[in-house]
């Protein structure tokens, strides 16, 4: 069985791809995931944030996305703790292509256009094979239109594009009107590759001390449905590469990813609560999946059931939705 794909201009051994955490501190965990078969490796984000932090620049900013992003709240220090600087971001870079032979893929959270430009050129310098920007932002002014959202960070990415040669992904939440046109703008805007979807981490609130605290919960499989439905609405609509995020805990979540036409499924929860060992296995049922079924390769399952290839296409859209309600028995 050929597993192997192609993301970002990569080539690939397989579609399984760790996506960005915590996880990729340490490098030891990279030659695990090496070890284990990864197709990929998404390293954990610099955020700009942490940066300024340095200059003692952005302290709300900071605290707002230790508040709300799990992933800053696992590398970006709290008021008092530690510092870690962009330098020590590169040189892990750096340390972690030396590491490992698989494709090594920074992540990057900026907060405005020069730092997004900034950090691009320096991760660049590091000699990581590709780039995910990770657009994260609560747009909470009420002055401010859907519309002025999209642009922003359109201007983003093109700014990001123009001052890199690293192929380029990004990384969306599910929140926009439209998400295949905003898809379509970051391809124009220069973009390889699209990522979906972001999961936010929404905070609570701490009945006893009466104060707004982080809540942290891994995915499971259920999250896979709305990416898996977005990819199958757009991968042919869409000259890029698409990488499937949330909810892949299973060999089946792999393949499901493929066949709606996803070049690669990234995952991060099911390796945290099962280990490493998880990816080899999930490859090796793939594999059987794909012999029991007459695939002999992942590019010729690739798309076979997205919604131009489905007997019935509008069960990815609103027909689906009556169905749906009229399908709960009690």
């Amino acid at each position: 069985m050929d597993l192997t794909t192609t993301y970002l201009g990569l080539e690939l051994a397989n579609p399984i791809v760790h996506s960005s955490s915590p996880l990729a501190r340490k490098l030891s965990n990279l030659q695990h995931l090496e070890e284990a078969g990864i197709g990929a490796i998404v390293m954990h984000s610099l955020f700009e944030e942490q940066i300024e932090r340095e200059s003692h620049m952005l302290d709300a900013v900071l605290e707002e996305g230790v508040n709300a992003f799990a992933e800053a709240m696992d590398y970006i220090p709290n008021y008092g703790a530690p510092q870690i600087g962009p330098e020590v971001y590169l040189e892990h870079l750096r340390e972690a292509v030396k590491t490992v032979r698989v494709p090594i893929i920074a992540s990057l959270n900026g907060a405005s256009i020069g730092g997004w430009v900034d950090y691009a050129k320096k991760i660049e310098s590091a000699g990581v094979h590709a780039l995910e920007l990770n657009l994260y932002n609560v747009p909470v002014d009420p002055d401010l239109t859907c519309s002025e959202v999209e642009e922003g960070y359109i201007e983003v990415v093109s700014a990001v594009c123009h001052a890199t040669k690293l192929p380029v992904a990004v990384k969306i939440s599910p929140f926009f009107t439209a998400p295949a046109n905003f898809c379509r703008q970051l391809v124009h805007a220069g973009a390889k590759g699209v990522v979906l979807f972001n999961r936010f981490y929404q905070p609570d609130i701490d009945l006893d001390d009466l104060e707004v605290v982080p809540d942290l919960k891994l995915s499971t499989s259920d999250e896979l449905k709305l990416p898996l439905r977005w990819i199958a609405l757009i991968s042919r609509r869409l000259e890029a590469d698409l990488a499937l995020t949330s909810g892949i805990h299973t060999s089946r979540d792999v393949i499901k990813s493929v066949l709606v036409g996803a070049h690669v499924a990234m995952m991060t929860s099911e390796l945290l609560e099962r280990g490493f060992d998880r990816i080899s296995s999930m490859l090796d049922e793939m594999k059987t999946w794909m012999d029991e079924n007459d695939y002999t390769s992942v590019e010729q399952m690739r798309g076979a059931m997205s919604q131009d290839h489905v007997t019935n296409p509008t069960a990815y859209e609103r027909a689906n939705y009556l169905k749906v309600l009229g399908s709960y028995s009690g």
